[in-house]
């Protein structure tokens, strides 16, 4: 079907813990929008949750590849402030050196203890450079530190998301998996790694698995299936001819994002996005 071209509006938001690279924050509002109602909102990749903190439904599944990241979601709903003021520990003036990053990322790397680790990803988090989460082929956490003057330990915002997680159900599979858990009433919303803006770009990887364009066309093939049977699932991805083709029997809406992830300030222009809304 033909794009719509929408424009952002300044409706206020809530601000996610975590940075995250493609995260939804600028645009939470409009997909807000063009989700449908439904007793229960399931994200396959839910990322730092800006949708989850910015939508209203009685109850979630929050589901992601990385286990690292869902730990982080586990402890913090099942502790709530003796988490945060445990991952607070690591916020100090010598921790924000870069041998005491090294550090603390090779022990990250290393520890068997889940509840250091979780603690670990917030300060890693805060402290690389964009906030980017990076993995190599081996597993183990790469993103270079990212010399900040003084990284925000963002506790109001960890508080915030604690409380909300009460009504919400945390795994860690593949998304194939996940949508067949799905049942009427249930709307699906999906955010996956982007396709490149040229086919030939690699993915930056925030889990060793990657994603590829072969499982971008699997989601697919899963989105039809469930919209036929009332369950409806919408995917954001870069606008793009492939996207547009890929999603040419959905509801496409365009809009434009500005995106703050280049190293190079001058490059940190305005992107094209698109929901493609199955229903």
């Amino acid at each position: 079907m033909l794009g719509i071209t929408l424009s952002i509006n300044n409706t206020k938001q809530f601000r996610p813990f975590l940075k995250w690279a493609g995260g939804k924050y600028r645009i939470a509002n409009k997909v807000k929008q063009n989700l449908p109602n439904g007793s229960r909102l399931i994200e396959p990749f839910v990322g730092a949750g800006s949708i989850f903190l910015n939508t209203n439904f009685d109850r979630y599944v929050l589901n992601d590849i990385n286990k690292d990241l869902i730990n982080v979601f586990k402890y913090l709903k099942k502790d709530k402030k003796l988490f945060i003021k445990y991952c607070k520990q690591f916020f100090t003036i010598d921790s924000n050196r870069k041998n005491s990053f090294i550090e603390l990322r090779d022990l990250f790397n290393k520890t068997d203890d889940q509840r250091l680790k979780s603690a670990l990803f917030v300060y890693l988090n805060r402290h690389v450079f964009n906030g980017l989460i990076r993995y190599n082929q081996n597993g183990k956490f790469n993103t270079s530190f990212g010399d900040y003057k003084k990284p925000y330990f963002p506790e109001k915002e960890m508080l915030y998301f604690s409380k909300k997680l009460k009504t919400t159900k945390l795994t860690s599979l593949d998304f194939s998996k996940i949508m067949t858990i799905a049942k009427k009433g249930d709307v699906i919303y999906c955010d996956p790694p982007y396709v490149p803006i040229s086919l030939t770009a690699k993915f930056v990887n925030y889990h060793s698995t990657g994603f590829n364009l072969a499982q971008q066309r699997q989601l697919v093939v899963l989105a039809k299936e469930l919209s036929n049977i009332g369950i409806p699932v919408i995917i954001s991805n870069q606008d793009t001819k492939f996207t547009q083709k890929l999603y040419c029997n959905a509801q496409l809406y365009s809009f434009n994002v500005q995106r703050f992830i280049s190293c190079n300030v001058q490059n940190r222009r305005k992107s094209k996005e698109i929901l493609a809304v199955f229903n």
